[in-house]
């Protein structure tokens, strides 16, 4: 049997931003460095630049910007800023370190 496990899970986030502002280029670039460190291998971020396509802020009632939205897996969380503050973006998403043991 085939079975997976949490840390196999694929999360799927979607950073929506307003032109390439320094917070978007933040908070693109933070968002990444959180993904890489914690689920490595098993992210995509999709980025929504609101200029371009404005009709999609009503499917997530996005209210400010930059805003990350984890759509997978369930359920949806939104935090709202550049993702400078580490810890409390990774407690807004709710994103988990993968386990490591090294030592005991």
């Amino acid at each position: 049997m085939n079975a997976s496990s949490n840390t196999e899970q694929q999360w799927t986030l979607r950073l929506y931003i307003a032109g390439q502002t320094p917070k978007s280029i933040a908070a693109f670039a933070n968002l990444q460095a959180m993904c890489e460190t914690h689920l490595a291998g098993h992210y995509r971020i999709e980025v929504v630049d609101l200029l371009e396509q404005p009709q999609l802020a009503q499917g997530d009632q996005i209210l400010a910007i930059p805003t990350v939205v984890r759509r997978l897996p369930l359920p949806i969380r939104k935090i709202i800023g550049d993702l400078s503050d580490t810890e409390r973006a990774l407690v807004g998403l709710d994103l988990r370190p993968m386990p490591q043991d090294r030592g005991a």
